[in-house]
């Protein structure tokens, strides 16, 4: 029996032969119900896609290259432990939609980007972490300039053409904040870089600040410390604080591996959690669950961000402008402030 062919697929859908090519990778310029019939008769039929075939037609190679940031970390994966979970959401994701996924590293040279779109080994970029944003912003404005593909997780950034799918860190920065303050406490710090440079950070140290006003609360400089999203940062930031000896009760952390590296600065100086010192952190990494006491933190939702870079890029190759989405965050309560 010869192999059914696309052709055959157009005969029986009664329609031509470029409708099912498109039907067959999603294209939006193809209706939902025709998309439907073309893809029913594709699997009556056992059809498969020949990729090398269709990609010399379309110019397209069916791959998203996602580059990941090279992060400071405690083991030799160079990749921050949120991200991790985003990569397997992305890779899902991609597999649904019915394109292969590149995985690398960002590179530092001016022409990183080269390398994937203008070489044709993929169809568009993803980006994850950044590094200084300052330093970064300019890469982005630079691919953009130069029509490059490209959807990144994060802050929103100066200009129409840069997409993000990022978080409502101000929202999760306020929310954790309320319900440590509905638990009694009054006297906050905060750990992290809450800066231009780490624009994420400012967000939820900004929705933090808001919180503690609205309930009549001070925000205190001095009980504020910078810190980097590692485990040892953290620690140190911690050590400063209590160095400090200025009175506090609770510790926001502008991430969960802060929040670890300061649950063991307080533990290591016998302050007891969340008794005397509450502490909550940001992103839910499958280890928040499992520290002593397991950590109250604003989860964000990584099978939708997958998702939605996915969706996003697909529909900026495809010719069309999606626009910077925030997800909302979900407060997740452990033993970490009381309750």
């Amino acid at each position: 029996m010869s192999r059914a062919t696309s052709f055959d697929i157009a005969y029986r859908a009664n329609v031509s032969q470029s409708t099912v090519s498109r039907a067959l990778r999603n294209s939006p310029l193809v209706n939902e119900q025709t998309r439907l019939k073309v893809q029913a008769i594709a699997r009556e039929l056992n059809y498969k896609v020949d990729k090398n075939a269709s990609n010399l037609r379309t110019q397209q190679t069916d791959t998203i290259a996602l580059l990941l940031f090279e992060d400071p970390t405690n083991d030799d994966s160079l990749i921050n432990p949120f991200f991790l979970s985003m990569l397997g959401s992305i890779t899902r994701a991609c597999a649904k939609k019915g394109y292969d996924l590149l995985v690398s590293f960002q590179q530092s040279s001016d022409d990183w980007h080269a390398d994937f779109e203008d070489s044709k080994k993929a169809d568009g970029l993803i980006l994850l972490g950044y590094g200084d944003f300052v330093d970064y912003e300019e890469k982005l404005i630079k691919l953009s300039e130069q029509n490059t593909h490209f959807i990144r997780w994060g802050a929103k950034v100066a200009g129409d053409n840069i997409v993000s799918v990022g978080c409502d860190n101000y929202q999760g920065g306020y929310q954790v904040t309320e319900h440590v303050i509905n638990n009694g406490r009054k006297h906050f710090a905060f750990l992290g870089d809450a800066s231009s440079h780490s624009p994420e950070f400012l967000e939820r140290y900004k929705g933090h600040c808001q919180a503690l006003l609205d309930n009549q609360l001070s925000v205190i400089n001095d009980l504020k410390v910078d810190a980097t999203s590692i485990e040892e940062s953290g620690y140190q930031a911690t050590c400063q604080l209590i160095a400090r000896n200025i009175e506090f009760d609770a510790i926001m952390a502008a991430s969960d591996l802060i929040a670890i590296g300061a649950m063991r600065a307080l533990q290591e100086h016998h302050i007891k959690i969340p008794e005397q010192v509450a502490v909550v952190g940001f992103d839910d990494i499958a280890v928040a669950s499992f520290t002593l006491p397991s950590l109250t933190t604003a989860k964000q939702d990584t099978m939708l961000a997958g998702e939605l870079l996915v969706d996003n890029l697909i529909a900026l190759i495809n010719g069309e402008k999606p626009i910077t989405t925030l997800i909302p965050t979900t407060l997740i309560v452990r033993k970490s402030c009381g309750s």
